[in-house]
């Protein structure tokens, strides 16, 4: 039914056409083309039909040609989307590696000074200590020291005769 209908209205279109073209040649003063017969209109009209279906088959062929353009852009948007996830992943996996590589980093550094601090202080502690031990063995030379100079200053005295300390006391005179 719609054909029938476009080929009326085409043809009813190349009529008011083929009118309009008689009134232009007579104006102009020009001999207007023979009016067509019913045989030449039906092959027109046929044309006619013939080129709005070829039109269709087109306008078809350019629709499906456009959807397939818009799936192939689809498809390769959503690959790009996906490849563009895949390296923000990525990107993410060696941020985090590189953060853990910093904290692990500065736990190391941390337990290094740690470590050095330890150190140093036990290093204090043993020179503390070995300065009061040699400060005891001073102490204690020094004490050994004056007690063999009392010892020595006691056998000297010891030695001396002291007055009145002798046995023979006044015996030879």
């Amino acid at each position: 039914m719609k054909s029938n209908r476009k080929t009326q209205a085409a043809v009813t279109v190349l009529a008011i056409a083929l009118l309009a073209v008689g009134n232009v040649c007579a104006a102009e003063g020009t001999t207007p083309p023979a009016p067509l017969s019913d045989s030449e209109l039906k092959a027109t009209g046929e044309r006619i039909r013939q080129t709005g279906q070829q039109i269709q088959s087109d306008i078809q062929q350019a629709l499906h040609k456009a959807r397939a353009e818009r799936a192939a852009l689809e498809a390769k948007q959503a690959a790009e989307r996906k490849q563009e996830a895949e390296r923000t992943r990525q990107r993410a996996a060696r941020d985090a590696a590189e953060l853990a590589a910093a904290k692990e980093a500065r736990q190391h550094q941390a337990l290094e000074a740690a470590q050095a601090k330890a150190r140093k202080d036990a290093e204090e502690r043993a020179a503390k200590a070995e300065n009061e031990r040699l400060a005891a063995i001073k102490a204690q030379r020094e004490l050994e020291e004056k007690l063999a100079r009392e010892q020595q200053a006691a056998k000297a005295k010891a030695g001396k005769p002291r007055l009145g300390g002798e046995a023979k006391f006044g015996v030879d005179i």
